[in-house]
This record gives C-alpha cells, structure tokens and sequence, in this order.
C-alpha cells in the first residue's frame, strides 16, 4: 500500500536509463499527475514534471496514441495553441469492480480507472441459503452490474473477505464458522470472467481506504482497529501493508486479555480480545448501561454506540463510552507494545460511529498502560471503507497494467 503520489519533480533519465526506461518512468509521472491534479495542459505537465518541451510533446502523442489520455478542453479563452488543450486521462479506457464480501451479504461497485463509481449493488444472504447458489448468484449480480454500468468487461476485480488470505496462494484460508461460499465465490468469478482478482483481508482493505482518502491521510505507519461484529487490525509499516507468515497479521480477535472467563482456542476466538470488544459485548455491555435496542449484531452495536453519544432524549452515556474505551484500550496497548505504530485509527461500524468521543477516551487510556505516545483516531471513510479501499486496489492493479508505454 501507498500513499497519495508526490510530485517528485525531474525523474532521472541520464546515460544509466535505457529509452525505454526513460519512456516508462516519465509516463507514469506524467499519468500519476494526471491523476491527482485532474486536467493538465502540455505546459502544465512541464513544469511539474521538470521535462522538456520536446519530451512533453512526446509523451503527450505517446499517451494519446496508446488510448491513454484525451483532450478534453483548453485551459481558456485567451489562450491558442498545443499548450492550451487539456489533457485528461480516459476513465472509461477500463473498468474494474470492488466486492465486499459478509456473512450476511455481498455489495458490489464498479468503477472507471479513475475510481469513480458508475454502478453499485448488493445481495443479501441467509444463513441456510445454499451455498452454490449464492455462487452463481453473486457471480451473475456482479455481471450484470458491470454490464448495466456500461462496461462491456472489467479488467480487474478485488474482493474483500474476513478470514486468512494466504499470501503464496491468494487463497481464502476461513477461521471459525466464515461461510465456505466466501473463497467458492471468489474462484467462480476467477474462472468465469478470465481477469485478474485479487483477494485481500476486509481490515487490509479499510486500512488501504483510510491511507488514501481517510484518517490516516499521509502516514506511513499505522494500525487500522475494526471493531465491528467481530474484531480485527491492519498493520501500515514503513508504507507497507503487513500480512505475515499465513496472512494472519492482525487477528486480534484471538488476542489473550483480561476481563474474559476463559482463553480463545485454535478454532474459536471467544474469551479472547472479541468478547471485550464485538458487537454483541458491546451490546451487552450497552443494556447494562440502560439501552433497549434488540438483538447483538453489529446493527444493534452501532445503534448503542451512536445512543451514548446522543443528544436525544435519555440519551448521552458517558460511564458506557468510557467502560466501553477501557476495553478496547487493552487491545490497543497490547498492539502498541509490539508494533509502536505511532497511530492508531478505530474503524469499523462500531469505530466510526465512536467518532472522536470514543477516540479520545481510548487515546488519554494509552498512556496509563504503555509509555509509548500513541495517537487514536477515528476512521472517517463515509460508507464501506472495505468496498472503498477494494476498488482502490483494483483500480492500482489496472492502471499498474494500463499505465505501460508500448515498446
């Protein structure tokens, strides 16, 4: 994972760099610029890349040659000329998809090679529905949405899923009851449209979402808290998404903590860090503090959470938010103790709706656990952070494809 591109200024193409080479790293600079900056004129790409004149006509014909960029209007009325045109990458030169994939449900968007939505959808799924069938359904549905989005293909896919992702494999390695259609869905999808997919842990994926357009905007080490129905982190090192051995970085679910009547097992995360910080103990957690909303999924967390901030009526529960801070704090110190990632960002439903009331509790905890100076923010990614950060994914292995010169 990276972070949003600089602008680096000249890139070396002196006598070590092949034409080639040359060609490849001033076009990308060219395309990374595009990108950030939306439209530029030949001009424009001269002064923040630092080429020459003659190089920026070059590259500009280049990328127009291979489909790449488009003019797409000029820079104003009082200006004529090469220079004045703005070019613009073409969006719809590909389209790729993100997939969320839940217990309860699968979500879907499709997006330009820009990133920009054209088309959302989601599906949901039963604890009893036939597994195969949820196969070929989700695998028609995300057909269909990328067909009614007006991409006649896609060039890549990223799904988003709970559970291990080995890294030699890019197979989904499920822990406890995870439903088996989660990796079924994924290798339909591989073998039916043919295209690059890519499968990545959810919290890896939120993590990604926050780096880029989020809370953690610009870190390069960071940890990513989910606390959603069950718990879990995403772990930034020195710009580098760390998955681990078995792609188990980050199960703190199984994390071993006081406060719990027994310790986690191989196949079941209970009486570890998850039955201090779950949606149903955080819903437990919430009735004993005076709130009646039903059931202990994550919807019911979520609801508890925002109730205790209030301000409605009967609402405002300070002594929950700071019970429930003290429990996620000791999850937070043990992973500050090993890591000392600087920064930490608490996400998911139960994360987002905290906000930085929840944030600021756990943030004046740390120190009374850990010397090490931890700053806790609260995610800000609006809807899906996972979805977001699978088509961010997706969208970086098409243009890692696209955004190559032809020889």
């Amino acid at each position: 994972m990276t972070a949003t591109r600089a602008h680096a200024g000249p890139q070396l193409s002196g006598p070590t760099a092949s034409p080639r080479t040359a060609r490849v790293i001033n076009d990308r600079l060219a395309l990374g610029l595009l990108q950030s900056e939306g439209p530029l004129t030949a001009a424009q790409l001269k002064n923040l890349t630092g080429l020459s004149r003659p190089s920026v006509a070059d590259l500009v014909e280049r990328l127009q040659d291979a489909g790449l960029i488009e003019v797409v209007g000029t820079a104003g009325e009082d200006r004529r000329g090469p220079n004045a045109r703005l070019y613009a990458i073409v969006a719809d030169r590909a389209y790729i998809a993100g997939v969320d994939v839940r217990t309860s449900g699968i979500a879907i968007t499709v997006a330009d090679l820009l990133g920009r939505t054209v088309g959302t959808a989601a599906m949901p799924v039963g604890p009893s529905d036939d597994p195969d069938e949820v196969t070929r359904r989700g695998t028609a549905l995300l057909e269909r949405t990328a067909r009614e989005a007006g991409a006649k293909a896609l060039h890549t896919v990223a799904f988003g899923a709970p559970g291990l992702v080995d890294p030699a494999t890019g197979q989904l390695r499920a822990t406890g009851a995870l439903p088996a259609w989660h990796g079924d869905l994924v290798t339909e999808v591989r073998g039916r449209l043919g295209i690059p997919v890519l499968l990545e842990n959810e919290c890896n994926l939120a993590a990604v979402a926050e780096q880029r357009v989020g809370a953690a905007l610009g870190q390069q080490t960071f940890v990513l808290l989910w606390l959603g129905a069950g718990v879990g982190a995403a772990v930034v090192l020195d710009g580098q998404l760390r998955r681990g051995a078995s792609g188990g970085t980050g199960e703190i679910g199984f994390l071993p903590v006081p406060g719990t009547s027994r310790l986690p097992s191989v196949t079941d995360c209970e009486g570890g860090f998850h039955s201090l910080a779950g949606s149903a103990a955080v819903c437990a957690l919430a009735r004993r503090h005076g709130f009646a909303g039903p059931g202990d999924g994550v919807d019911t967390a979520e609801a508890a959470v925002r109730w205790a901030r209030g301000p409605g009526p009967g609402e405002h529960v300070p002594a929950f938010l700071d019970e429930l801070a003290d429990r996620i704090s000791i999850g937070t110190a043990a992973v500050c103790a090993v890591l000392d990632p600087g920064c930490v960002v608490l996400a998911g439903e139960i994360g987002r709706a905290g906000g930085d009331p929840l944030a600021e509790r756990v943030a004046a905890r740390l120190p009374l656990m850990t010397p090490l100076s931890t700053d806790v923010r609260a995610g800000t990614v609006t809807g899906s952070a996972v979805l977001r950060g699978a088509v961010l994914s997706a969208m970086d292995a098409a243009q890692e494809d696209l955004f190559v010169p032809a020889p």
